[in-house]
């Protein structure tokens, strides 16, 4: 994630800086050619944003492995002390909310996105009217099968559904 983030910072630089460069060059003439280890890219990243505003755009940190994310988010801390014109917007499941807050303390501004039941129904709609054979949907039909979906769909699925997404601004 961290690579990827690299090669986008650096992609919209008129110069790539010279440590950059320098670190890729050396990473060519180890045996079996591996990429930058974390440490290096953190470097990199404080590297390429100390020097002008950038915005990073994380999304679905939740979906990444408990070990892994504690090693991202703790890079990110280390790339914004070194970069206060860095600003990161992170989208996850609510569940993380404390992990960020711990290894970014004081950082975080969070805002709960909830999908309504209304939500759900609208998307379903949509769904259905991209349906391949639009002769054979009719409008009793469309509410036969959301009210069959609706019923059939347990509480902890609905609940889960209405968890949502947490959005945080990470400065």
């Amino acid at each position: 994630m961290l690579g990827s983030l690299v090669k986008q910072i650096v992609s919209g630089m008129e110069r790539i800086p010279e440590e950059i460069s320098r670190a890729f060059q050396e990473q060519t003439k180890v045996i079996g050619g591996c990429g930058p280890q974390l440490a290096d890219l953190v470097k990199m990243l404080q590297t390429a944003t100390a020097s002008q505003p950038t915005f990073m755009c994380i999304d679905a940190l939740d979906e990444c492995v408990g070990v892994q994310r504690v090693r991202v988010l703790d890079s990110l801390r280390q790339i914004l002390e070194k970069s206060p014109g860095t600003r990161i917007f992170v989208t996850g499941r609510p569940h993380i909310r404390a992990e960020m807050g711990k290894r970014l303390p004081g950082r975080m501004v969070t805002i709960s996105i909830c999908p309504t039941k209304g939500d759900t129904i609208g998307y379903l709609r949509v769904r259905l009217g991209e349906d391949e054979t639009p002769d054979a949907m009719n409008a009793n039909l469309e509410t036969e099968i959301l009210e069959k979906i609706l019923e059939n769909i347990s509480e902890t699925c609905v609940g889960a559904m209405m968890l949502g997404i947490t959005c945080y601004f990470i400065r």
